[in-house]
């Protein structure tokens, strides 16, 4: 590979910051352009520091108060498109891997894969593919196993999906999408069932833990 990748790596502990780092600066067509502590230190090196991606964990506090990075990291995608996102993190909870899906997230790492996951998911993602370690499809298929076609939803169904929980109603997206009233409730009773959520509270729960909300 010609073209250095040049990355930010964001985590909240020091020594996984260290060891991403050292383990990314090792690879010859890598290099660790910024680090950063939290989603604060985050924003200001994307604005000073350009970059092609970010490795980050979705623990970190939120800069208006949230519990997680993640609405960082979606306002992130919206505004940097060009810039890519690859999740490194201890998380397994199908619902939560498959929302870092959904927003576009281009791959996904668990902590406890071997260091040569994220190496590969790095180039995979700077490539335009997406890229899931070993506990992560582990996770995932095993709830697509449990429930056939469980947990990842098609292109129309997030869209509903992520309408709705922003507030409009069931009417109101069928006129923005020019669909139908009755295809946009399968698609959101579609959407619901194949991410487990049972109730409304159980939705916008989903969607406060994936920064939807």
């Amino acid at each position: 590979m010609n073209q250095t990748i040049r990355i930010i790596v964001a985590d909240d502990h020091s020594t996984v910051r260290l060891g991403v780092s050292t383990l990314l600066d090792s690879v010859a067509h890598m290099r660790v352009v910024g680090v950063a502590s939290d989603t604060l230190e985050l924003a200001g090196l994307l604005d000073t520091c350009p970059c092609d991606l970010i490795v980050s964990d979705i623990g970190m506090p939120g800069i208006d108060g949230e519990s997680n990075a993640i609405v960082f990291l979606r306002r992130t995608l919206r505004f940097m498109p060009q810039v890519s996102i690859v999740i490194l993190t201890m998380i397994h909870q199908t619902r939560t891997l498959t929302g870092l899906l959904q927003m576009g997230a281009a791959a996904i790492v668990d902590k406890r894969d071997a260091a040569a996951s994220l190496i590969a998911a790095i180039d995979a993602a700077h490539a335009g593919r997406r890229y899931l370690s070993k506990h992560v499809r582990e996770a995932i298929g095993d709830a697509a196993k449990a429930q056939p076609g469980a947990a990842v939803l098609s292109a129309r169904e997030w869209e509903v999906f992520r309408l709705y929980v922003e507030g409009l109603t069931i009417q109101q997206i069928a006129e923005r999408l020019a669909r139908s009233g009755k295809t946009i409730s399968t698609q959101k009773r579609n959407a619901m069932r194949k991410l487990g959520l049972d109730t409304e509270l159980s939705l916008i729960a989903y969607a406060r833990q994936i920064g939807l909300t």
